[in-house]
Formats: structure tokens, C-alpha cells, sequence
């Protein structure tokens, strides 16, 4: 793993202990801000760890905002505790496998919730490649990088005011002589 990509994500991670222990009622505003922290670096760098760690941070942010009575905060500080010491010994197989525990146990927190932290999941993944392209990845290229199909990721992004924001309209005729121009 990338020595940037890896401080980053441990400073995310240490930063989510902190909120958890903390545990206050601004905490699913900060997680979020940590969720698009980190999804800079899966923009720069298009890797597999700041992609998972972004949704999983987005993921506990949107179960903490919607039930937070479900959660066991000691066992999920535990699993991230290990996925730190992981990340400090240069571990990245065995961090990785922390990664896949900490979303089995958010999957398995409430059987009526099972189908709810699913949804929770796949909306992060294409929330997140939302923000991809918001950073200039192609939709291809993030919705690759996220794991989720094109098809969802351009429908999100059709319902959002993503391309209006960026974009600013030049009227046709200068359209025109710019294009006159490239081929003169």
C-alpha cells in the first residue's frame, strides 16, 4: 500500500475511535466529513482500501443516523482498533480481512435490518462514486473502482446537480468558431 494511502487512512480510522468514544450528537455529521476525506485519496490514487474505507465510514454514518440503539460501539471500536494495528504493521492482508469483519458484523447487527444495511451498502458505493466524478474520474472508471454498475451510479448522478455546478453555458456560435478554429 502507498505510505499516503496509508497515513490517510489511518488518520481516518483514528479519527472514527475518537468519535465513537466521544459519542456525541454531532458525531454522523463528522463521520461523514471523515467518508469524503478519505474518498479524495480513492479518486487520486483509484484504490481498493480507500474505496472500502470510504463507504464503511459512510455506511456507519447513515446506521448511526437512522438506529443508533443497534450498535455495539465496543465491539466496533475493537474492530477498528485491529484494523489500525493491522495498517501500523504493514499488514494489509490481515487489515483487509478487518475491513470485510467490520461489514459482516454491520450486515449481521438485527435480522429486520439484514436487507436495510444492504441498501445502506449499495447506496454508499454509488454515493461515493458520485463524489468520484466529482473529483474528474470518468463514470467507467468509478463505477469500476466501486464495484457497482454503471447503469446505478449515472442515475444517481442524473438525479443530482452534479454537471450544473461545473458547467457553464456557452451559447453555439462560440461553440462554433472555437471549432472553425481547431480545424483552420
Amino acid at each position: 500500500m502507498i505510505d499516503q494511502i496509508k497515513r490517510d487512512i489511518l488518520f481516518v480510522l483514528n479519527e472514527l475511535l475518537d468519535i465513537l468514544k466521544a459519542r456525541e450528537d454531532k458525531d454522523v455529521y463528522q463521520i461523514k466529513e471523515l467518508s469524503n476525506h478519505i474518498i479524495h485519496n480513492a479518486s487520486v490514487f483509484q484504490d481498493e482500501d480507500s474505496v472500502s474505507i470510504a463507504v464503511l465510514v459512510y455506511a456507519l454514518s447513515k446506521i448511526m443516523e437512522r438506529n443508533d440503539t443497534q450498535l455495539n460501539y465496543a465491539r466496533l471500536s475493537s474492530m477498528i482498533s485491529s484494523c489500525i494495528a493491522s495498517l501500523k504493521n504493514s499488514d494489509d492482508e490481515r487489515f483487509r480481512k478487518s475491513v470485510k469483519d467490520i461489514f459482516n458484523f454491520i450486515r449481521t447487527l438485527d435480522q429486520k435490518l439484514r436487507l436495510y444495511i444492504y441498501e445502506v451498502i449499495n447506496q454508499s458505493q454509488i454515493k461515493k462514486g458520485c463524489k468520484l466524478c466529482e473529483h474528474g474520474v470518468s463514470v467507467a472508471r468509478a463505477s469500476q473502482v466501486m464495484g457497482i454498475s454503471r447503469w446505478e451510479l449515472m442515475h444517481y448522478l442524473g438525479k443530482t446537480t452534479l454537471v450544473d455546478q461545473f458547467s457553464d453555458p456557452v451559447n453555439a456560435s462560440v461553440r462554433l468558431k472555437f471549432a472553425r478554429g481547431l480545424f483552420s
